[in-house]
């Protein structure tokens, strides 16, 4: 989870200094980051909770998800806007 977390980390700093640079800014799903720290926070405290030891390893790999899917959506959009568009008048 803490990989997780840090790779997480390093996609928010990336989009915030790539932001800096565009006019039209890529934006990060904050509701999947939030379920993700909600999951991870359950998984953290999943004594106080009384939760199953499978139980808060199957939190913690929905947390891992969720922060997975989030960088992987923001990544995309960077992608997305750094490839130019391909112009069918030109091959003809």
């Amino acid at each position: 989870m803490v990989v997780a977390a840090i790779g997480s980390a390093a996609v928010l700093l990336q989009l915030r200094l790539y932001n800096r640079q565009q006019t039209q800014q890529v934006r990060s799903p904050v509701w999947l980051n939030v379920v993700g720290i909600v999951l991870a926070v359950v998984s953290l405290f999943s004594d106080v909770f009384r939760m199953t030891p499978a139980a808060a390893q199957i939190t913690a790999l929905a947390a891992i998800g969720a922060f997975s899917i989030s960088s992987v959506i923001v990544l995309h959009a960077f992608r997305k806007r750094r490839i130019p568009p391909k112009n069918s008048e030109a091959n003809s």
